[in-house]
Protein backbone atom coordinates (compact mmCIF):
# COMPACT_ATOMS: atom_id res chain seq x y z
CA UNK A 1 0.00 0.00 0.00
CA UNK A 2 1.45 3.06 -0.53
CA UNK A 3 2.32 5.68 2.02
CA UNK A 4 -0.52 7.89 2.36
CA UNK A 5 -1.10 11.12 0.61
CA UNK A 6 1.95 10.34 -2.01
CA UNK A 7 0.24 9.99 -4.96
CA UNK A 8 -1.53 13.67 -4.27
CA UNK A 9 1.78 15.33 -3.18
CA UNK A 10 1.92 18.83 -5.50
CA UNK A 11 4.78 19.33 -7.58
CA UNK A 12 5.10 22.86 -7.25
CA UNK A 13 8.03 23.07 -9.71
CA UNK A 14 5.01 23.06 -12.14
CA UNK A 15 3.32 26.01 -13.23
CA UNK A 16 -0.30 25.29 -13.23
CA UNK A 17 -2.48 25.84 -16.90
CA UNK A 18 -3.52 29.39 -15.65
CA UNK A 19 0.32 30.54 -14.63
CA UNK A 20 1.51 29.54 -18.18
CA UNK A 21 -1.60 31.76 -20.08
CA UNK A 22 -1.32 34.47 -17.98
CA UNK A 23 2.73 34.59 -18.65
CA UNK A 24 1.85 33.96 -22.83
CA UNK A 25 -0.75 36.91 -22.58
CA UNK A 26 1.57 38.89 -20.88
CA UNK A 27 4.86 38.03 -23.61
CA UNK A 28 1.92 38.72 -26.38
CA UNK A 29 1.26 41.99 -24.57
CA UNK A 30 4.74 43.09 -24.32
CA UNK A 31 6.00 41.90 -28.11
CA UNK A 32 3.08 43.67 -29.45
CA UNK A 33 1.15 40.56 -30.79
CA UNK A 34 -1.62 42.11 -29.38
CA UNK A 35 -1.54 46.05 -30.13
CA UNK A 36 -2.56 48.64 -27.73
CA UNK A 37 -6.79 49.71 -27.75
CA UNK A 38 -7.09 45.86 -29.69
CA UNK A 39 -10.21 43.89 -27.83
CA UNK A 40 -8.99 40.51 -26.46
CA UNK A 41 -12.17 38.44 -27.55
CA UNK A 42 -12.45 35.57 -25.19
CA UNK A 43 -13.95 32.93 -27.64
CA UNK A 44 -10.83 33.66 -29.86
CA UNK A 45 -8.35 33.89 -27.06
CA UNK A 46 -9.34 30.07 -26.27
CA UNK A 47 -9.05 28.99 -30.01
CA UNK A 48 -5.67 30.48 -29.72
CA UNK A 49 -4.22 29.98 -26.52
CA UNK A 50 -5.94 25.69 -26.48
CA UNK A 51 -7.96 26.70 -22.76
CA UNK A 52 -10.77 27.31 -21.29
CA UNK A 53 -13.11 30.34 -21.19
CA UNK A 54 -12.82 30.00 -17.43
CA UNK A 55 -9.14 30.14 -17.51
CA UNK A 56 -9.25 33.07 -19.85
CA UNK A 57 -11.14 35.16 -17.85
CA UNK A 58 -9.40 35.00 -14.56
CA UNK A 59 -6.29 35.79 -16.51
CA UNK A 60 -7.79 39.04 -18.09
CA UNK A 61 -8.95 40.10 -14.97
CA UNK A 62 -5.31 39.67 -13.84
CA UNK A 63 -4.19 41.46 -16.33
CA UNK A 64 -6.60 44.27 -15.23
CA UNK A 65 -5.00 44.48 -12.21
CA UNK A 66 -1.47 44.42 -13.62
CA UNK A 67 -2.66 47.20 -15.96
CA UNK A 68 -2.18 45.76 -19.13
CA UNK A 69 -5.92 45.28 -20.04
CA UNK A 70 -8.66 47.73 -19.50
CA UNK A 71 -12.50 47.19 -19.92
CA UNK A 72 -14.24 50.34 -21.00
CA UNK A 73 -17.90 51.12 -19.63
CA UNK A 74 -20.03 48.68 -22.11
CA UNK A 75 -17.53 47.45 -23.57
CA UNK A 76 -15.60 44.26 -23.40
CA UNK A 77 -11.54 44.06 -22.27
CA UNK A 78 -9.11 45.44 -24.35
CA UNK A 79 -5.14 45.94 -24.23
CA UNK A 80 -4.64 48.99 -22.15
CA UNK A 81 -3.03 52.19 -23.98
CA UNK A 82 -0.28 53.81 -23.15
CA UNK A 83 -0.15 57.32 -22.99
CA UNK A 84 2.60 59.68 -22.42
CA UNK A 85 1.94 61.18 -19.17
CA UNK A 86 1.34 57.99 -17.46
CA UNK A 87 4.71 56.94 -18.83
CA UNK A 88 6.74 60.03 -17.24
CA UNK A 89 4.87 58.98 -14.28
CA UNK A 90 6.17 55.99 -14.01
CA UNK A 91 9.67 56.43 -14.86
CA UNK A 92 9.67 59.63 -11.98
CA UNK A 93 8.65 56.94 -9.11
CA UNK A 94 11.40 53.86 -10.88
CA UNK A 95 13.99 56.67 -10.96
CA UNK A 96 13.00 57.63 -7.07
CA UNK A 97 12.90 54.21 -6.22
CA UNK A 98 16.06 52.27 -8.24
CA UNK A 99 18.10 55.56 -6.74
CA UNK A 100 17.44 55.13 -3.33
CA UNK A 101 17.97 51.84 -3.37
CA UNK A 102 20.59 51.72 -5.25
CA UNK A 103 22.50 53.83 -2.64
CA UNK A 104 21.26 51.49 0.07
CA UNK A 105 22.65 48.44 -2.14
CA UNK A 106 26.16 50.64 -1.79
CA UNK A 107 25.83 50.59 2.01
CA UNK A 108 25.01 47.39 2.49
CA UNK A 109 24.88 44.85 0.17
CA UNK A 110 26.93 41.57 0.58
CA UNK A 111 29.84 40.39 -1.99
CA UNK A 112 27.15 37.27 -2.67
CA UNK A 113 24.27 39.47 -3.67
CA UNK A 114 26.70 41.82 -5.74
CA UNK A 115 28.20 38.29 -7.45
CA UNK A 116 24.09 37.72 -8.14
CA UNK A 117 23.69 40.95 -9.76
CA UNK A 118 26.61 40.56 -12.25
CA UNK A 119 25.58 37.22 -12.85
CA UNK A 120 22.07 38.85 -13.89
CA UNK A 121 24.16 41.27 -15.74
CA UNK A 122 26.21 38.73 -17.85
CA UNK A 123 22.78 36.85 -18.80
CA UNK A 124 20.99 40.08 -20.12
CA UNK A 125 24.12 41.07 -22.08
CA UNK A 126 23.79 37.24 -23.36
CA UNK A 127 20.27 37.71 -24.26
CA UNK A 128 20.77 41.27 -25.87
CA UNK A 129 23.27 39.72 -28.06
CA UNK A 130 21.07 37.05 -28.99
CA UNK A 131 17.97 39.24 -29.78
CA UNK A 132 16.15 37.05 -26.68
CA UNK A 133 14.25 40.14 -25.65
CA UNK A 134 11.92 37.69 -22.78
CA UNK A 135 15.37 36.95 -20.95
CA UNK A 136 16.70 40.87 -21.14
CA UNK A 137 13.33 41.65 -18.99
CA UNK A 138 13.11 38.70 -16.79
CA UNK A 139 17.03 38.83 -15.80
CA UNK A 140 16.89 42.57 -15.30
CA UNK A 141 13.29 42.38 -12.68
CA UNK A 142 15.87 39.38 -11.30
CA UNK A 143 18.77 42.04 -11.14
CA UNK A 144 16.64 44.65 -9.50
CA UNK A 145 15.24 42.32 -7.05
CA UNK A 146 18.37 41.62 -5.10
CA UNK A 147 19.35 45.07 -5.48
CA UNK A 148 16.54 46.21 -3.32
CA UNK A 149 16.59 42.87 -1.72
CA UNK A 150 20.30 43.54 -0.57
CA UNK A 151 19.42 47.64 0.36
CA UNK A 152 16.66 45.63 2.54
CA UNK A 153 14.14 48.37 0.64
CA UNK A 154 11.35 45.91 1.02
CA UNK A 155 8.55 48.00 0.70
CA UNK A 156 9.90 50.26 -2.04
CA UNK A 157 10.22 46.77 -3.96
CA UNK A 158 6.77 45.37 -3.08
CA UNK A 159 5.53 49.41 -4.75
CA UNK A 160 7.88 48.77 -8.15
CA UNK A 161 6.31 45.13 -8.05
CA UNK A 162 2.85 46.68 -8.31
CA UNK A 163 3.91 48.62 -11.57
CA UNK A 164 6.25 45.64 -13.19
CA UNK A 165 3.95 45.24 -15.92
CA UNK A 166 3.53 48.01 -16.94
CA UNK A 167 7.42 48.46 -16.87
CA UNK A 168 8.07 45.42 -17.90
CA UNK A 169 5.84 46.61 -21.39
CA UNK A 170 7.75 49.97 -21.00
CA UNK A 171 11.08 47.81 -20.99
CA UNK A 172 9.57 45.87 -24.17
CA UNK A 173 9.63 49.03 -26.26
CA UNK A 174 12.96 50.65 -25.63
CA UNK A 175 15.05 47.25 -25.74
CA UNK A 176 14.17 46.72 -28.97
CA UNK A 177 16.15 50.22 -30.04
CA UNK A 178 19.53 48.88 -31.58
CA UNK A 179 21.33 51.63 -29.41
CA UNK A 180 19.88 50.22 -25.90
CA UNK A 181 21.61 46.85 -27.16
CA UNK A 182 24.69 48.47 -26.06
CA UNK A 183 24.01 51.56 -23.80
CA UNK A 184 21.46 49.62 -21.33
CA UNK A 185 23.86 47.33 -20.60
CA UNK A 186 26.54 49.82 -19.78
CA UNK A 187 24.72 51.76 -17.68
CA UNK A 188 24.08 48.72 -15.38
CA UNK A 189 27.42 48.14 -15.38
CA UNK A 190 28.22 51.18 -14.44
CA UNK A 191 25.59 51.17 -11.64
CA UNK A 192 26.69 48.08 -10.22
CA UNK A 193 30.51 48.88 -10.35
CA UNK A 194 29.48 52.06 -8.30
CA UNK A 195 27.67 49.17 -5.53
CA UNK A 196 30.85 47.36 -5.46
CA UNK A 197 32.86 50.00 -4.86
CA UNK A 198 30.66 50.74 -2.15
CA UNK A 199 29.65 55.09 -3.40
CA UNK A 200 26.06 55.40 -2.86
CA UNK A 201 26.44 58.59 -4.46
CA UNK A 202 27.68 57.47 -7.82
CA UNK A 203 24.84 54.34 -7.61
CA UNK A 204 22.20 56.69 -7.26
CA UNK A 205 23.39 58.83 -9.76
CA UNK A 206 23.85 55.81 -12.07
CA UNK A 207 20.26 53.79 -11.37
CA UNK A 208 18.60 57.47 -11.95
CA UNK A 209 20.35 58.08 -15.20
CA UNK A 210 19.80 54.83 -15.79
CA UNK A 211 15.71 55.44 -15.71
CA UNK A 212 16.35 58.63 -17.41
CA UNK A 213 17.64 57.51 -20.78
CA UNK A 214 15.09 54.31 -20.72
CA UNK A 215 12.30 56.90 -19.93
CA UNK A 216 13.90 59.45 -23.25
CA UNK A 217 13.80 56.69 -25.30
CA UNK A 218 10.51 55.33 -24.08
CA UNK A 219 8.43 58.68 -24.72
CA UNK A 220 9.97 58.85 -28.03
CA UNK A 221 8.54 55.80 -29.20
CA UNK A 222 5.15 56.68 -27.94
CA UNK A 223 4.61 60.02 -29.52
CA UNK A 224 6.27 58.61 -32.82
CA UNK A 225 3.02 56.10 -32.62
CA UNK A 226 0.64 59.00 -31.46
CA UNK A 227 -0.28 60.27 -35.08
CA UNK A 228 -0.38 56.43 -36.26
CA UNK A 229 -2.66 56.04 -33.99
CA UNK A 230 -5.17 58.92 -34.31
Amino acid sequence: MPAAGSSLRIDRSQKTLRELTLEKMRNAIFGQYFQPGQRLVERTLCSELGVSRTVVREVLRHLETEGLVETPQGQGPMVATIDTETTRQIYEIRALLEGHAAAACARQADEQAIARMGAALMLIEAAFAQHDHASVLSETTRFYEVMFAAGRESVAWSVVQSLNARINRLRAITITSRERSSSGPAEMRRLLDAIRERQPEAAQQAAETHVRQAAALALQALRQEQPRAG
